[in-house]
């Protein structure tokens, strides 16, 4: 999936992180298992510092609890 610059704009806007903070972080979970529970919570912990927004037990379960049941909407151009 190929992401525009527009796209990018809108994480921005609503996040405060830029393109290549993304492309990084995304860069690095392509090498781990986004279905393993410890990776997932490291990802949430990681992606709440960097926005500044602080992220619950139960918001990261619910996350967690989405991810590794393929409850994630594929088209994520339509989340921002």
């Amino acid at each position: 999936m190929a992401f525009n610059d527009k796209f990018f704009d809108k994480v921005k806007k609503r996040s405060g992180v830029d393109k290549n903070t993304i492309l990084g972080l995304a860069k690095k979970l392509q090498e781990k298992d986004l279905k393993d529970e410890g990776t997932l919570r490291e990802v949430i912990q990681t992606l709440s510092n960097m926005t500044g927004k602080g992220v619950s037990k139960e918001q990261e379960d619910k996350i967690i609890n989405a991810v590794v049941n393929d409850k994630v909407p594929k088209d994520m151009g339509n989340m921002f």
